[in-house]
């Protein structure tokens, strides 16, 4: 029987990938059965993600997966942007010459995904930069806001990636971070990351104002 991390995790990735879709219950039995788990190995899974934002715990009623309102979204982002700020800014003061090869080699790559209408590709390669990003910086405790911040937010993302234009203004934004980290300038890192992450707010706010209160989510 896997032990309660595994299912937390198996669980946590279902949710991620869009195997459950927001507002859809969580049926225990269900579940266990599933995950092969106890129910009591289950509802601890459950607890721990509804600790994390990707659930919600209703009284009487069970479990169901958290849908994210516009305005939460923006909150979310609003807290990502300062963090993410400090991210770059640490990146910047340690990247070594390794690094900022890869980096280099990633933004060609982001720019040949934007040229190729690579659209999927090129939403694969910004969460690999700012994953690196997070690893040079070795923060901990920013890496662990940041996870549980992007678990939250990962179907809107996808959707942000999606949004015709977009690739065109957050390209010159990643690659304006990627040229501070590189060239070790934390100030011009902190700035690039916190100009980029607000205008994934702005986005945002655009993307709710025909759907108030929320973000739908393609399936």
């Amino acid at each position: 029987m896997p032990e309660k991390t595994d299912v937390r995790a198996q669980l946590r990735a279902a949710i991620l990938q869009g195997v459950y879709a927001p507002r859809q219950r969580l049926i225990e039995a269900e579940l266990a059965e599933e995950y092969s788990a106890s129910r009591f190995v289950l509802r601890n899974a459950l607890i721990a993600l509804a600790a994390e934002g990707l659930i919600e715990l209703q009284p009487n009623r069970g479990a169901r997966v958290r849908e994210i309102s516009v305005p939460e979204a923006i909150e979310i982002t609003e807290i990502r942007q300062a963090v993410e700020g400090l991210v770059a800014a640490r990146a910047a003061g340690r990247a070594s010459a390794e690094n900022i090869v890869f980096l280099r080699a990633l933004g060609q790559e982001m720019r040949d995904a934007v040229d190729q209408g690579e659209l999927a590709r090129y939403s694969d390669l910004n969460a690999t930069l700012h994953g690196t990003l997070r690893v040079i910086a070795d923060h901990a405790s920013a890496t662990r806001i940041l996870e549980q911040l992007n678990g939250q937010m990962v179907r809107h993302q996808f959707r942000l990636s999606m949004v015709p234009g977009r690739p065109s203004i957050s390209l010159p934004e990643h690659l304006a971070i990627i040229d501070a980290v590189c060239d070790r300038d934390s100030e011009a890192a902190r700035a690039a990351m916190m100009a980029h992450v607000g205008s994934v707010i702005a986005t945002l706010a655009s993307l709710g104002a025909d759907a108030p209160g929320r973000i739908s989510t393609p399936r």
